[in-house]
This record gives structure tokens, C-alpha cells and sequence, in this order.
């Protein structure tokens, strides 16, 4: 059975205060997107690995690569508008069967035993997202006023998020609308009952400063 993986890198240095998008900010002098090119690399189910990247960062990526002697193979696909059509141009290379991982690039800290523990629950499932619950209260606001929450019915979603090949190319091929947040939410919109597995409090998203300053701390640990 074939195994892909598809690391979506679309994000900019915004929310970082910096001019370098966040997935080529170094953390332990190696850029973000290579940690996690890495884990699903070193992983047993050794995903082909699709890469997509705005067309203005991919000249930029290859000289990163040259500079750090980054060879690990993997294809590299041309993003889209929204996060929506960055993942459908990559799962429009999916040309066999199997089962495709998607993650976000500024996770790198994933796990590679996360990584095969999702492809092997989705061989069994259907598909399978990394979760974690939520560990603070949660309120929820509308209509001018806010209510409490169950938290042990909260999760925080993560990635990887697996699936099927077949299932995700045809979740694809539906109209984009602004319900589709993640991977899962487009497959749900098919009618498909999501299975959420444990997934790991490592597993950060570089989003803000002291993501990256967290991210330092915990692989030196």
C-alpha cells in the first residue's frame, strides 16, 4: 500500500513580526520546514512527500536547501488562493491509492511515531485526525453573550490528518466555501464520520514568537 504525506506551507511571517515566513524561520539553526520534512521522513510508512509552496517562496526554498544540504526527497507543488486550493493542488498528484497525511509545515515537532500511529488507524477507520483535549475552561460567545462548555467535550485539533486517497480526492472536487477550516471539515462535508486520535501536547504550531522560543525549549529537552 502506498503512503503519501502533503505538508502544506502557505503561511507568511505576519503574526511573527518578521519578513521571513515562519516555516523558514530557523529553530535549532535549521529551518522549521526541514524538522518536519524530517519526521515523515524518519517515519516507518516513508510517505512520498508533496510540498506545496507559493510560487515566489520555491526559489527561496531551493537555495535553502542547497545552503543546508537538505536532500531528503520531496515534490514540490505550487499553492493556491486559500488553504483549500493549496491541499486540492497537491491531492490532484495523488495518482495511485493508499493514504495521504496532511500537515501543517509549522508543526515540527511532530512525532514520527504520531505520524504511523495516523496512517495505521486510518487503515482501519477510514481516517483518522490528531487531537488533544482541551485543558482550559471553554466559553463560547454569541449573540452579545457567553456560555460555559463542557471541556472534556473540547478538542483541539492538530495535524497529521489521514485519509484515504480515493476519499480525499473526491472530498476535493467539492466548491470551496469558508465552512472548510481543515482537511476534516471537507471530508465531513461528504457525509464522513471523523475519528479523532490522541495526538501529542509537543505538538505545537509556530504561530507567534514565543511558539518559536517554546518549539527551542523542547527539542533541547
Amino acid at each position: 500500500m502506498k503512503y503519501f504525506a502533503i505538508i502544506v506551507a502557505g503561511g507568511s511571517g505576519n503574526r511573527m513580526q518578521t519578513e521571513t515566513p515562519k516555516q523558514f524561520l530557523l529553530l535549532q539553526n535549521l529551518p522549521v520546514l526541514m524538522h518536519t520534512i524530517k519526521a515523515f521522513a524518519q517515519s516507518n510508512a516513508q510517505p512520498k512527500i508533496f510540498l506545496v509552496l507559493g510560487k515566489e517562496q520555491q526559489d527561496y526554498w531551493k537555495r535553502l536547501c542547497e545552503e543546508f544540504h537538505f536532500y531528503i526527497p520531496h515534490e514540490v507543488v505550487t499553492g493556491g488562493t486559500e488553504r483549500f486550493y493549496s491541499v486540492k493542488n497537491a491531492v490532484d498528484r495523488l495518482f495511485e491509492n493508499g493514504y495521504v497525511a496532511i500537515h501543517d509545515a509549522v508543526r515540527p515537532l511532530v512525532s514520527s511515531a504520531l505520524i504511523d500511529k495516523c496512517f495505521n488507524q486510518t487503515q482501519t477507520m477510514g481516517n483518522a485526525i490528531a487531537a488533544v483535549k482541551s485543558s482550559d475552561s471553554v466559553r463560547m460567545f454569541a449573540e452579545n453573550t457567553s456560555k460555559a462548555l463542557n471541556r472534556d467535550d473540547i478538542y483541539l485539533v492538530q495535524t497529521p490528518q489521514t485519509f484515504e486517497c480515493d476519499t480525499l480526492k473526491k472530498a476535493y472536487k467539492q466548491e470551496f466555501t469558508s465552512k472548510f477550516t481543515d482537511d476534516a471539515s471537507v471530508v465531513e462535508a461528504m457525509g464522513q464520520t471523523i475519528n479523532i486520535i490522541e495526538g501529542e501536547r509537543n505538538n505545537i504550531k509556530i504561530t507567534y514568537p514565543i511558539d518559536l522560543e517554546l518549539a527551542e525549549l523542547l527539542l533541547k529537552k
